[in-house]
């Protein structure tokens, strides 16, 4: 009996002793170095879920060069995370690269025209900036031009492009590629986090933080 007490009171202590090491342990990233806190939450698409929100324009070489990598991650998510994607806009041509692709999710088509609409840009310097260089490349794709007018100048993609205008600064977005994660934390490349891989394995992190929280 006695030796019971002893053996279950010395398992009690092990265990405690580990529990306070892993708590004293450094996290192995950490805010203000590896990834910013947001000032205020940001609501998310679903609150059942962990959102890994990729924020990106189409004219940005860096966003180009992220995408195979973010889609390959995307891909691999558990179910539990719930990935979109969030055009960024800082001025007039981003704000029609963002109805482009607000108008391609209305469409259903984001999965035919946001690889060629990057490539266009990036490969073969066609900057995409007004109205009708974007039907052309949608009808390339098998949009008709009148479904790409009707939706690109509909009331729900100007409402959406004007939301992603207003959130840019709940975000604090300063650069793109950026990955915010849950509504509460961004992330992105800077001195010590150097490549876009390392933006991805940092978002791993944040999601395992917010799913041992849950």
């Amino acid at each position: 009996m006695i030796k019971s007490i002893i053996k279950y009171a010395g398992a009690a202590v092990m265990l405690s002793f580990m529990a306070s090491t892993l708590q004293a342990q450094p996290a192995l990233y950490v805010a203000g170095t590896h990834f910013e806190e947001l000032p205020s939450a940001v609501r998310t698409n679903n609150p059942e879920k962990i959102e890994v929100l990729e924020v990106f324009w189409y004219g940005c070489g860096h966003c180009f060069r992220f995408q195979p990598l973010v889609d390959d991650w995307a891909h691999n998510a558990d179910d539990d995370v719930d990935y979109l994607r969030f055009p960024a806009i800082w001025n007039e041509l981003m704000k029609i690269h963002a109805q482009a692709y607000y108008t391609a999710e209305s469409l259903n088509v984001v999965d035919k025209v946001h690889a060629p609409i990057f490539e266009a840009i990036n490969l073969q310097n066609n900057r995409l900036q007004t109205e009708r260089q974007l039907a052309d490349m949608f009808a390339l794709h098998g949009v008709a031009e009148e479904d790409f007018l009707r939706a690109f100048n509909s009331f729900p993609v100007q409402t959406k492009v004007n939301q992603a205008e207003q959130r840019m600064s709940d975000y604090q977005i300063r650069g793109t590629p950026s990955v915010i994660v849950n509504g509460k934390y961004l992330v992105t490349t800077n001195d010590a986090v150097t490549t876009q891989q390392d933006m991805l394995t940092i978002v791993d992190f944040l999601v395992a933080k917010e799913r041992s929280a849950r």
